[in-house]
């Protein structure tokens, strides 16, 4: 079957020396999960802190889903005032060496609050919660965390959330489209009415990625979606998301 695999024993042991920081804050529910990705693509995953002002010298940051502080106020607006989060915004600005940040639903919402990206989440035009295996397109293989793909590849994630559709107003819809940084789009139906199907979006330099759908819940057969686009696989085979993991750890290695 095509697309990244796991890591194992013989793998490039290169990927080893990448350390991926992953953010927890209080009410965040995916890290642990997030942390698992890193390992399972052959990096290795820091552990950090919200309410630290260290980075720890990672060489990426992963802001993972959940519910921070509750979503009070926004979902995401609380979490950008941690002090961590001034670190992660000063260093992902920080010009030729920016440091590529992933921000997966919570995370998404967070990186739009902390102005690291355009646009806004709002609840899903269902206002409902929504959990199901979604289908998408990758728009865009030339940002830290999509280079594994290749454009127009369609891959199949676990979506979960009650505040992802992503609005923004057209003239920022435009520059998004016009400038390559809608990322990721829904197929096959939207599922919260974010405009123009948008799933992830990046900044200008593509080293900054938000996406809604969970990437990390489809890493490790077993424990994956029970499909693919890249073909049939066994009950909660899809792995269609460890290509975001590899992605950058390859882009930093070289």
């Amino acid at each position: 079957m095509g697309g990244p695999q796991p890591a194992t024993a013989g793998a490039d042991r290169a990927l080893d020396g990448v350390r991926v920081g992953v953010v927890t804050f209080p009410g965040s529910l995916d890290d642990r999960d997030a942390v698992r990705a890193v390992r399972l693509a052959g990096g290795s995953a820091v552990q950090l802190w919200h309410g630290d002002h260290d980075l720890q010298g990672v060489d990426a940051v992963i802001i993972p889903g959940g519910f921070s502080y509750g979503d009070y106020l926004r979902a995401g607006a609380i979490s950008r005032f941690a002090p961590l989060m001034e670190q992660i915004t000063a260093a992902a600005s920080g010009g030729a060496n920016a440091l590529p940040v992933l921000g997966i639903c919570n995370g998404f919402q967070v990186l739009t609050e902390a102005h690291l990206l355009p646009g806004s989440m709002i609840k899903n035009n269902s206002l409902h919660f929504i959990c199901r295996d979604q289908r998408l397109r990758v728009e865009n293989a030339g940002t830290f965390w999509t280079a594994d793909y290749a454009d127009g590849e369609e891959i199949v994630v676990p979506l979960k959330n009650q505040d992802g559709q992503f609005v923004a107003d057209n003239r920022t819809l435009d520059e998004l489209e016009g400038e390559g940084r809608v990322v990721f789009r829904y197929v096959d139906g939207n599922p919260n009415g974010s405009r123009r199907d948008i799933a992830g979006i990046s900044n200008i330099a593509g080293n900054v990625v938000g996406l809604m759908p969970h990437p990390e819940h489809a890493v490790e057969a077993g424990f994956g979606p029970d499909s693919s686009a890249r073909g049939d696989v066994g009950v909660r085979g899809g792995t269609d998301g460890l290509g975001i993991f590899t992605s950058v750890l390859k882009k930093l290695v070289g």
